[in-house]
């Protein structure tokens, strides 16, 4: 990171940081979902495409998750790629929030948490130096 100043660093961890948390965050709500979802009601289902909670935790792991943790390793890096890869992230969690928002209405003070965290992820990306942020 030579040459980066203090700011810069501040973002492109902070930014790395917050990625990661949102995977590992996909990741067991993902894996919690795919193994039956034990504590969550089958009526937040209803009016959705799904009958279970397998398919859209399967989506949240793989889509949400993956692509959390991707951005996240891209930034840390200061992959050319990283501002594409951790914007696309910021989008689909906060598609991912959005949707469920939308068949299940407010359940949890993680979904604005989620979606703030989206929204910041969103604004450190466009912020990232200049030379990751190319492509």
């Amino acid at each position: 990171m030579n040459g980066y100043t203090f700011l810069q660093r501040f973002i492109k961890n902070l930014l790395a940081a917050l990625l990661l948390l949102m995977a590992m965050n996909a990741f067991g709500g993902g894996y919690y979902g795919m193994d039956g979802a034990k504590d969550v009601p089958l009526e937040w289902l209803e009016g959705s495409p799904f009958k279970s909670y397998f398919v859209p935790s399967l989506l949240l792991f793989t889509v949400v998750g993956g692509s959390c943790f991707v951005a996240a390793v891209l930034v840390f890096l200061m992959h050319p790629k990283a501002q594409r890869f951790s914007i696309l992230a910021a989008l689909i969690l906060l598609g991912w929030i959005g949707v469920q928002v939308a068949y299940i209405g407010f359940a949890s003070w993680l979904q604005p948490t989620v979606a703030i965290a989206a929204a910041v992820m969103l604004l450190l990306s466009f912020l990232l130096p200049k030379n990751v942020a190319a492509s």
